[in-house]
């Protein structure tokens, strides 16, 4: 036996730790709920508005491609959209049959940057940005959704959790929903300020330095028009994901108002990512049950939302067939002041 061997023991036990905790979770919270009762609301789906998450699911993972390949751009490599499209859904493949929730897909996108000529530095920082910018928009769009929810017409939604949550102690609903509105203002205006006010921050010969030569590119490569494009881009995905999440409630037979599903898709989606998931399974039924429950939602009913969420990524696995064209090596873009993707 080798030297080696030893050591990639623990490594090869902490890889596959990660879907044994996922699956073991998904379980308890299965038995939890009652198999039977997740069974009899599994066999009772309305078929209509399944096709219709399916369909917004991948249109959400479509309008994620665009994103990702306008950022690219952003960062100096144009990459055609079929591309984009074809290695996206190799990505997604990957997250469903690899462990760690969405990295496996990640690492599939910033090689296949690579090997079409941009720098691996670039290639990386692509992937981490764009998942950065859509944790960004679903949070933005889950306080707009919140103020909406607060100001409402009585709809059934978070209007009494956040009274009963301490929201009259500032002030009421109203003060709650400014206060959104406020954050989602922030937070829309802060990625182009910090853009803007780096080069003066920090000087522009730091830019210059190999390491933060991606951070250089976005600061001075129409900071306003990409950013916005960005922003506007995880809005839009982050929307077509609830609307995913929606038409699996009333495929479930749960009527809840799409605003009020879009705050709860914040930590449910966010919950789905977790090192400690396999593709988002586990922890992200386990939010679905804690967050809803606020909402009057039955746990299997909760679950079952979930587990149609989280199938249809499987069913769209077959797109990572798809031509990706151009795959081979090619030479990078240089970013410029007017550079489009």
């Amino acid at each position: 036996m080798t030297a080696e061997a030893p050591a990639r023991r623990p490594a090869k036990g902490r890889r596959l730790a990660r879907p044994a905790i996922a699956l073991a979770l998904l379980a308890a919270i299965v038995a939890w709920v009652e198999p039977a009762r997740l069974g009899t609301v599994l066999r009772q789906l309305h078929p209509g508005w399944v096709a219709a998450g399916l369909l917004s699911s991948t249109l959400a993972n479509a309008l994620s491609a665009w994103r990702w390949r306008a950022l690219a751009a952003w960062l100096g490599h144009v990459a055609p959209l079929p591309w984009a499209l074809a290695v996206y859904f190799r990505g997604v493949a990957a997250n469903v049959v690899l462990p760690g929730a969405v990295v496996g897909g990640d690492m599939v996108r910033a090689w296949g940057l690579h090997r079409r000529g941009m720098p691996v530095l670039e290639a990386g920082v692509s992937v981490v940005l764009d998942r950065i910018s859509g944790l960004w928009g679903l949070v933005l769009l889950g306080a707009l959704a919140l103020a909406a929810q607060l100001v409402g017409d009585g709809a059934p939604g978070w209007a009494a959790v956040a009274l009963k949550w301490g929201g009259a102690a500032v002030g009421g609903t109203g003060t709650v929903a400014a206060l959104a509105v406020i954050a989602a203002l922030v937070m829309a205006l802060l990625p182009y300020a910090a853009l803007r006010a780096t080069p003066a921050l920090v000087g522009g010969g730091l830019l210059h330095r190999p390491s933060l030569r991606w951070w250089g590119s976005l600061a001075s490569n129409r900071p306003g028009w990409h950013s916005a494009q960005q922003l506007a881009g995880s809005v839009a995905v982050q929307a077509a994901s609830v609307t995913t999440l929606y038409c699996g409630a009333q495929a479930v037979g749960v009527a809840l108002p799409w605003a009020a599903l879009a705050v709860a898709a914040v930590p449910i989606f966010v919950s789905a990512t977790l090192p400690v998931s396999f593709g988002g399974w586990g922890t992200r039924e386990a939010a679905a049950v804690a967050v809803l429950a606020l909402l009057g939602v039955e746990p299997s009913a909760a679950v079952a939302i979930s587990v149609l969420y989280g199938l249809y990524p499987v069913a769209q696995s077959v797109l990572a067939l798809l031509p990706a064209g151009q795959d081979s090596p090619s030479v990078a873009s240089p970013p410029g002041p007017g550079a489009q993707p």
